[in-house]
């Protein structure tokens, strides 16, 4: 049976003969604070509800024309072969027509349908969802991102005013559900860190500018919005409604794709993502805005979930479970504002001694940044990841910079709060004592995790290793160990040392707190 409190084009929306093709029954009507999307078996069409919120505007006949030609334009930058095309829909008398000869009384967008279950949510809470998923993911959006437009008018769009606007507007819009959905004290502390980001680094903003990070996103990265369809993982659903919300840092899309594993529990997971990306991009600077968008995303999330509590379509079965929901998303919000304490680990020895292998568990455990030197030196030398390195891409000075480099990022970032691990050989006393010199004048606690293991063992892992960044080889072995240098006596108060032919996964979290 039809539910009556729908309105009448969506009640008869739900009826089979309403369509010119055969439908699927019964047809499965999905709702959000500003749709209704039908699923009718080969075809979806999905409708806008007549709604302003201010950052949406949906209120009329021709915004919502106007909203769903946007829609098909956008998103045919990821997903060309989901979007088809916008119909209108007519009435005479009671009855409505789909693509019907007179006025337009609305306007449907039709899509073609893929199985739901092929959404990286159910995929997700099916535990279907893999470590190579997510990494293959964030290739996927570091791709979309290098490719995106950016222009003059868009990067206006990271400016300060601009970006502090949605943050203003989200508070305003939420304060009703204080008491309700979230607390007083992460409201307040929740504002309060943004308006400090906002006066205290915008230097930081206007660098993301000048270096061309401001494009034209998705704007609505999150596992709802992204499939596996024929055997491809494909974005859709950007934002069509919002020029600010599509228009903004890469750091921003990022943030809402961590944020949504976090709040699914799977922050491994977020990391994962993260540390891929920004492998791919070389954006490790952008870190240093990601905790200002993870509360956004978060909060966003919040604010548009407490919108389903006013809406009198929805049952209060509900609107229960959405305060429940809301209230998660408006605490990881404030989560994100708090201050932590930042580290440097450094990782050290031989090629082929599992110091990636180590440093991904690490950075997996401490929700920590993982640098490769790999990815570094071919970013430095303006290669591919891919591509292997010529003699160039591997002489001491450009040793130098790239280690460098690594330290600069370590430094800067965990000055900020965050973990990072720095995985290198570190087999030089120089580069070591530089490390721990500048960690001790910033006050990062500092630690170096050394990776042992037989040189056979070495030597056998270098000659079966595939599809990875780095490009050692087992003939580099003899050279790697005598250029090593010994820990000295005030090295050694820093080092722990794994032995990665034994069990050490049991042994790392003991001894990152050891």
């Amino acid at each position: 049976m039809t539910d009556a409190s729908l309105p009448a084009l969506i009640q008869q929306m739900m009826q089979p003969g309403f369509y010119p093709h055969p439908v699927k029954e019964p047809i499965a009507l999905i709702q959000t604070h500003v749709s209704y999307v039908l699923l009718t078996g080969d075809y979806v069409y999905k409708l806008k509800k007549q709604v302003n919120f201010g950052f949406l505007n949906y209120s009329t006949l021709e915004l919502r024309q106007h909203f769903c030609h946007e829609e098909i334009r956008l998103n045919r930058r990821t997903a060309r072969d989901l979007y088809l095309e916008v119909l209108p829909i007519t009435q005479e008398g009671e009855q409505y027509q789909l693509d019907g000869t007179g006025e337009a009384v609305e306007y449907t967008l039709k899509m073609l349908q893929f199985p739901q279950e092929s959404l990286l949510s159910n995929l997700f809470e099916q535990g279907q969802l893999q470590e190579k998923d997510i990494e293959e993911l964030a290739r996927i959006v570091a791709k979309f991102h290098a490719e995106a437009k950016t222009d003059e008018y868009i990067s206006k769009f990271g400016e300060v005013p601009q970006v502090r606007a949605a943050f203003d507007e989200n508070y305003q819009q939420s304060e009703k559900y204080i008491g309700i959905a979230q607390t007083q004290v992460q409201f307040d502390e929740t504002q309060k860190f943004t308006d400090a980001f906002f006066a205290e680094k915008q230097d930081l903003l206007n660098i993301r500018i000048t270096n061309n990070f401001i494009r034209e996103c998705h704007g609505d990265l999150h596992l709802r919005n992204i499939c596996r369809w024929q055997d491809q993982i494909v974005l859709f659903d950007c934002i069509e409604f919002n020029e600010p919300f599509r228009f903004a840092d890469v750091m921003y899309d990022v943030a809402f794709a961590v944020m949504d594993l976090d709040a699914r529990g799977r922050k491994d997971l977020g990391n994962v993502f993260l540390n891929t990306y920004i492998e791919q991009t070389g954006d490790w600077e952008g870190l240093q805005v990601l905790p200002l968008y993870l509360s956004r995303q978060a909060y966003v999330r919040a604010k548009v979930t407490s919108f389903l509590l006013d809406d009198p379509a929805i049952p209060q079965a509900d609107k229960d479970a959405a305060a429940k929901t809301a209230a998660e998303y408006y605490k990881l919000a404030w989560e994100y504002t708090q201050p932590k304490q930042g580290r440097l680990v450094l990782m050290s020895g031989l090629s082929g001694a599992g110091k990636s292998t180590v440093a991904r568990q690490v950075a997996r455990l401490t929700e920590g940044v993982h640098i490769r030197s790999d990815a570094v030196r071919k970013h430095l030398g303006g290669i591919r990841l891919e591509e292997k390195g010529g003699s160039d891409l591997y002489t001491a000075e450009m040793t130098q910079k790239t280690y460098g480099r690594l330290l600069e990022l370590g430094v800067k970032l965990a000055s900020q709060g965050f973990t990072v691990i720095l995985d290198a050989k570190y087999d030089r006393e120089s580069l070591r004592k530089d490390a721990i010199t500048l960690a001790q004048s910033q006050q990062v606690p500092l630690q170096i995790i050394y990776c042992t293991a037989p040189e056979e063992v070495l030597r056998d892992r270098l000659n079966k290793r595939t599809g990875d960044i780095a490009d050692a080889t087992a003939d580099l072995l003899t050279s790697q160990q005598a250029a090593t240098e010994a820990f000295n006596e005030e090295e050694k108060g820093y080092v722990r040392t794994l032995d990665t032919t034994t069990d050490w996964q049991g042994k790392l979290q003991q001894l990152l707190v050891g």
